[in-house]
């Protein structure tokens, strides 16, 4: 199907038109941000459980406790999605919230090795659901040329959860003990999740938006049950998987969190061990990558969507955004190649920055590819599972290199480079148009 976005560029929003839209996309944020910041509760307070219960836990005992989560995550993506698209994002959102929070408010009851790796095995489980539950209640409530700015508020969503939970966990446990820090974050997300259920609908649904918000979505490119063609809703979700540019995503993607992933998880041992920081300077230098990485995705977000109701080709915006983004990631190798520590962060935060970007148009892509909208959120949890795959090889690679190399990152950091342009090249040319996948016709 041709695209029409040059000869009909998107309208803005008119005059009257209810802005509900909006606080679904806080709402998402807010469930993103308290899924991260459950995710790395227990990684922040493990030194403080291990030290008070005398665990004796080694240290590949520690990274089996942590890992348990993403093998459960990862491994009940493909199904989260094919869920949440089944039942819809109010449902799949809060059933994933009560679970987690109830999973993390319950991690004190555990006084073991094998404790702590189920509880945070089912922590894992139950976080599956968050992000194709968003991208699906994005995709229906904003019209495409307002999609990246919305994406890109959500996925910030985890760099904000994760920033967040060094100062807030820590200093729960200041003031108490490591036991509060899972119940209080366990109780707000339980309350979050009601407020969820209570307040979303989708758009035809929703008492607080009008006619006039409903149509300009609708009129623009809104993923809506209005909008979506007969035959398209009945592509199997196993079917998805022989299109190429499915395949493209689940590509590129993994590159991108091959990448992104160092900066979740030895970015801190880098910054102490290669760079010689100290824990005061820890917690200060290493929050520069991710805040500005924050600030560059809404940036980039709000030019993509600006561009698009300027009536740029929808297609040629993504492409700029995740080939030009995924370039940029790499580099993380001058960073590892020059000896001036802030030269280092400087390279470190347009690593970072620039991923963040490519994620933008990244997590835009489900809702603009989906077959139909009954589609978005299973190819949301598509590529997200094999991005995650990236979550379990990256940083045992990152390790490996540096016992091989004794500790010098230079390695590692032209690794993960290679990775990125690998990246760029696949939403180069194997992702196919920013439009909804054509009904293939059925196998013989």
């Amino acid at each position: 199907m041709p695209s029409t976005t040059k000869a009909h560029p998107p309208q803005k929003a008119p005059a009257g038109a209810s802005k509900v839209r909006y606080i679904i996309l806080a709402m998402c944020f807010l469930g993103i941000t308290m899924n991260y910041l459950d995710r790395a509760n227990l990684s922040v307070a493990l030194p403080y459980i291990d030290a008070e219960l005398n665990l004796q836990l080694t240290n590949a005992e520690k990274g089996l406790i942590l890992g348990a989560f993403f093998w459960a995550y990862d491994g009940m993506m493909l199904i989260a999605g094919w869920f949440t698209d089944k039942v819809g994002s109010r449902r799949s959102f809060t059933i994933a919230a009560v679970w987690w929070s109830a999973f993390t408010a319950l991690t004190p009851l555990a006084t073991s090795f094998w404790g702590f790796f189920a509880v945070r095995f089912a922590l894992g489980a139950g976080e599956a659901p968050a992000y194709p539950s968003a991208t699906k209640a994005a995709s229906r409530w904003f019209p495409k040329s307002e999609r990246a700015f919305a994406t890109a508020v959500i996925d910030s969503g985890s760099r904000v959860g994760t920033v967040l939970a060094l100062p807030i966990v820590t200093g729960i446990i200041a003031l108490a003990t490591w036991h509060y820090s899972f119940a209080i974050l366990g109780a707000l997300g339980l309350v979050w999740a009601f407020f969820w259920y209570v307040m979303y609908r989708d758009p035809a649904e929703h008492t607080g938006a009008n006619d006039l918000e409903r149509q300009y979505i609708t009129d623009n490119g809104g993923r809506t049950d209005a909008t979506d063609d007969a035959e398209a809703v009945k592509i199997r979700w196993v079917d998805l998987f022989r299109y190429r540019t499915v395949w493209g995503m689940m590509i590129g993607f993994f590159c991108l969190n091959f990448v992104i992933y160092f900066f979740l998880t030895w970015f801190p041992d880098y910054l102490k061990n290669a760079r010689g920081l100290n824990l005061a300077e820890l917690g200060t230098f290493g929050m520069i990558p991710g805040l500005t990485a924050v600030v560059a995705a809404w940036s980039a977000g709000a030019w993509a969507d600006r561009a698009i109701r300027g009536g740029a080709d929808v297609t040629t915006v993504r492409k700029i955004v995740m080939v030009g983004g995924l370039f940029g990631g790499a580099a993380i190798l001058p960073a590892a190649l020059v000896s001036s520590l802030y030269m280092a962060l400087i390279f470190l935060a347009i690593s970072y920055s620039s991923l963040a970007v490519a994620a933008t148009a990244i997590w835009s892509l489900p809702a603009d590819v989906a077959p139909s909208s009954h589609h978005v959120a299973s190819i949301g949890g598509i590529q997200n599972f094999a991005s995650n795959i990236a979550g379990i090889i990256s940083p045992f690679l990152f390790g490996a290199l540096l016992d091989r190399f004794h500790g010098n990152y230079t390695p590692s950091f032209a690794m993960a480079a290679v990775m990125a342009l690998v990246g760029a090249f696949t939403y180069a040319f194997i992702v196919g148009r920013a439009e909804p996948l054509p009904v293939l016709p059925p196998r013989k």
